[in-house]
């Protein structure tokens, strides 16, 4: 019989079928050589590459792409980890770093309606000096 074939088949008795029709030809089931699988998986694995894509291409579904992936890992023909290192830019320095200043920062302290305004460079022991003073006066 040919790939295209059927078969009728007549089954007597109780409860039996009288006619039942058998298709014979290929499953439906693809079969992939080794290399196939093998081709598939690496495109998967390329960087900005997804499965569900790469599988809907090549007729296949993303869980056999899953489960070649994992074979072929413990084949030790994967990388135990397929997930690529980060890729990291080199720093350049066009010229040398100069010695920048940073801003002074204003402070400003509210004691009732005297509005103290300095900056931070004043000594700790100074500001404190002219607080009190600041408070006492009020």
């Amino acid at each position: 019989m040919g790939l295209d074939s059927k078969k009728d088949v007549h089954l007597d008795g109780p409860g039996s079928v009288s006619r039942l029709e058998v298709l014979e030809g290929p499953s439906g089931r693809r079969v992939r050589s080794e290399a196939e699988r093998a081709r598939i998986v690496a495109e998967s694995l390329l960087p900005g590459a997804q499965v569900a894509e790469v599988a809907r291409k090549h007729g296949a579904t993303r869980w056999q792409i899953y489960d070649w992936r994992r074979r072929f890992r413990q084949r030790g023909l994967l990388p135990a980890c397929e997930a690529s290192q980060p890729t990291f830019a080199p720093l350049v320095v066009g010229g040398a770093l100069e010695e920048r200043q940073a801003p002074a920062i204003k402070l400003e302290i509210a004691i009732g309606d005297i509005v103290l305004r300095t900056d931070t460079a004043i000594d700790a022991e100074q500001l404190s000096r002219v607080i009190r003073v600041l408070r006492a006066s009020r």
